[in-house]
């Protein structure tokens, strides 16, 4: 079932039961989820908490996630419970305090960058990074659902942040690997090579040596991956520190059962392993930056041609919480920013953006048209539009994009909620309802008797 070459590598980790770990890879995957706590304070039913995440969740069993309007309203994500350990590294080591800039440099799907975008604050800055035009995508949709009003999503190569020094206070680096820790699947089994281990440790110091400029000194450098290879692990951090300035920080994982830690020659790193764990295979090593790392004086282009005008801005901070001087203005949309427009600028002379903050509307000759970002977000001014509650049928019809049954009482923006939590944007234009879901976003599967839904307590 295992690859050869793997089952005989674990027999020489010292730290791995490999005997035990074999047998919990042949058992189903745990499921897990991480709630949104501005949107959704409701527990799910019969459910147990994940240790080290104060909102996360384990479930009896795989609902149906398409089915379940919560989830497209940004409740919850469904997210790997040991990954959610990076929860327990910001509240150890990082300084929540001042004005921080985080970078998640792989972020897809978003699991992580949700996690960090509720961490860090509104008033902190979340770079959310995927490399892969596709998965690209995904990541900014998933920060859109979310509501993540802090973050800005970039499609760049790692070493495109070479050109940032000194510029982030904390990175996590989620590292592509050969997914050891994933082998409950037979996709990963099946992907798995000895070659393979040794390529994605060689992409992965190139990662790191990419990055490490970005990084401040004295700021974080959180190392993860779904595997159990030392090579891509321990021995990669071991790697970096000795061509690197840095500390390996500790962690404490004494009230957390199970956890491993590992020490590799002064470096410390913690191992998440599925007999041992309630969760799939992960690692996790944290590094402070000790080297004298210049900060370069980032000049901007004038940004006059990019703020909206003053009657533009007027006409709509009724509907959000978003100052005037945070907007910026690009072709017929009115974006909300995360930074002032210094800092958008700058970035965006060296990255490529993909999604600034929250779309507030597009602008349609003299009307406004509120976005769906906008309705979703934290940043919409509670009650600035009408709403309307949907039953489970109509939400789906919604999703679906389909006809809906529902009366609308006011012309005009309507916000069409569900179990109290926004959905999307309908415009009733009085002869018919106008849906505006995304459409590249709609859900193609029909309501099936006898799904397995979330219940909640």
């Amino acid at each position: 079932m295992f690859p050869e070459g793997f089952k005989s590598r674990i027999l020489t980790q010292k730290y791995i039961d490999s005997e035990a770990l074999l047998e919990a890879l042949t058992d189903p995957s745990p499921v897990s989820i991480k709630l949104n706590p501005r949107k959704w304070t409701r527990k799910p039913e019969d459910s147990v908490p994940v240790q080290w995440a104060e909102n996360g969740f384990y479930l009896e069993s795989r609902p149906s996630y398409t089915l379940d309007p919560l989830f497209h309203a940004g409740c919850y994500y469904p997210q790997e419970a040991s990954s959610m350990f990076i929860e327990q590294v910001i509240r150890q080591h990082a300084d929540l305090t001042g004005q921080i800039k985080v970078l998640d440099l792989c972020g897809a799907p978003g699991g992580k960058s949700l996690h960090l975008s509720d961490l860090i604050g509104r008033n902190n800055l979340l770079v959310s990074n995927e490399v892969i035009k596709s998965r690209a995508s995904v990541l900014a949709e998933s920060l859109t659902k979310w509501g993540a009003a802090n973050a800005i999503v970039t499609q760049s190569d790692p070493s495109a942040f070479g050109s940032l020094p000194g510029y982030f206070d904390i990175i996590l680096v989620d590292a592509p690997c050969s997914g050891e820790g994933m082998f409950r699947t037979e996709v990963a089994r099946n992907e798995w090579s000895v070659s393979n281990t040794a390529h994605c440790s060689e992409r992965q110091k190139r990662i790191l040596s990419d990055i490490w400029p970005a990084l401040k000194q004295n700021g974080i450098l959180i190392y993860s991956t779904c595997t159990f290879n030392p090579g891509e692990n321990e021995e990669n951090i071991k790697w970096l520190t000795e061509n690197k300035k840095s500390e390996s920080l500790s962690l404490a994982v004494s009230s957390f059962k199970g956890i491993r830690e590992i020490d590799y020659n002064g470096i410390k790193g913690y191992g998440f392993y599925p007999d041992k764990i309630r969760g799939e295979g992960f690692f996790i090593s944290v590094l402070r930056k000790t080297e004298y790392q210049e900060v370069e004086n980032f000049r901007s282009r004038k940004t006059t041609d990019l703020r909206p005008l003053r009657k533009e801005t007027e006409g709509i901070k009724k509907w959000t919480k978003i100052p005037g001087d945070r907007m910026l203005k690009w072709s017929n949309d009115i974006w909300g920013l995360p930074c002032n427009m210094d800092e958008y600028t700058m970035l965006f002379s060296n990255l490529r953006i993909i999604k600034a903050g929250v779309r507030i509307c597009t602008i349609k000759k003299d009307d406004f048209l509120p976005s769906h970002e906008l309705v979703m977000s934290s940043e919409l001014e509670q009650n600035s539009l009408p709403s309307e509650e949907a039953e489970y049928q109509d939400a789906i019809a919604f999703l679906r994009r389909d006809n809906l049954s529902l009366r609308f009482n006011q012309k005009g923006w309507n916000i069409l909620k569900y179990m109290g939590v926004n959905m999307g944007l309908i415009n009733n234009i009085g002869s018919r309802l106008n849906n505006y879901y995304p459409i590249e976003w709609r859900i193609r599967m029909d309501h099936q008797p006898g799904i397995n839904l979330i219940k909640w307590d």
